[in-house]
């Protein structure tokens, strides 16, 4: 070593601990009280109206199996009305699985085994004699990647008003223009809606089908990592367009994008290997998290 010069001293690197089977998960990870974090620019102040706010999503003790592996253990969630809440977690820790949990979708897999009870207001959605096509005209979804119909804009965004029964013109012409203008994409199309919706850009694919979800005014908007196939440009199209959509409709948004899930999202929910690690305040989950293993996701220790 030349002279005059120090050894420095590395930090050693943090470690995941191996989850234990059978057990919990936080056990091998403990509250741990720390001084709060500098808040980051782009975690948003949640309005306090959404404090008081009353569930309307209650998840409780939910879990689900594929055959014999168990996918989801012991879920106890709850979703405030007007909320946006973020799922987040690694690939493969259950956040698509619960949120296709909300309105049934896993029934189309084989082998799905669930126990527990997803409540929407007062309804039991797994109750017997539940009829599954009014359930998801209560929870509209947007799909990882955009999936409009060959089909003209206007029959996009009117499809699921037709298979409800609904032909007068003038109540579809109605529908089309307020979901497009809620979706942000009437100016871009208030005159092509003849046109192809596979002509739009990928960003505008997307709105499209939002606002083909909206049509049918569902209670509940779930996403399933909307803007992970889109340009920086469209992503920030459709953050904003969740800013005004929660005014009216409640959001649940699995997102691999940590930067997007604390600019969006009110509450957060942290998921690893099936479980809820923890949950809260976005706000507080990314400045001052409780748990060791939360606060290692996030800084990008591990994932």
């Amino acid at each position: 070593m030349p002279a005059g010069e120090t050894m420095t001293e590395f930090e050693p690197q943090p470690t995941v601990p191996e989850p234990v089977p059978g057990g919990d998960l936080t056990a091998f990870s403990p509250p741990v009280a720390r001084p709060t974090a500098p808040r980051p620019n782009d975690v948003p102040l949640t309005d306090a109206a959404v404090l008081k706010a009353p569930p309307v999503l209650h998840i409780e003790n939910l879990d689900l199996f594929y055959g014999e592996k168990q996918a989801l253990s012991a879920i106890n969630l709850e979703v405030r009305e007007h909320s946006v809440m973020a799922l987040i977690g690694p690939s493969g820790c259950g956040k698509s699985t619960l949120l296709r949990c909300l309105n049934r979708m896993n029934d189309l897999i084989g082998n799905v085994r669930i126990t527990g009870s997803v409540r929407v207001g007062n309804d039991d959605i797994y109750a017997p004699g539940v009829d599954v096509i009014t359930l998801r005209k209560r929870m509209g979804m947007v799909f990882q990647r955009s999936n409009p119909f060959p089909k003209s804009i206007y029959e996009n965004v009117a499809y699921g008003l037709r298979i409800q029964g609904i032909k007068e013109r003038e109540v579809l012409d109605e529908a089309v223009e307020r979901s497009l203008i809620a979706s942000g994409l009437w100016d871009e199309v208030k005159d092509r809606l003849k046109d192809s919706g596979l002509g739009l850009s990928g960003g505008q694919q997307q709105r499209l089908c939002i606002a083909r979800a909206l049509a049918i005014q569902p209670e509940v908007l779930l996403m399933d990592e909307p803007c992970s196939a889109l340009d920086p440009l469209a992503t920030s199209r459709i953050e904003e367009l969740i800013f005004e959509l929660k005014r009216r409709f409640t959001i649940v948004i699995v997102t691999h994008n940590m930067q997007q899930a604390a600019r969006v999202s009110d509450f957060t929910a942290f998921f690893w290997m099936g479980k809820l690690i923890e949950t809260g305040l976005t706000e507080m989950l990314f400045t001052n998290p409780t748990v060791r293993m939360t606060e290692d996701y996030i800084s990008g220790r591990f994932g």
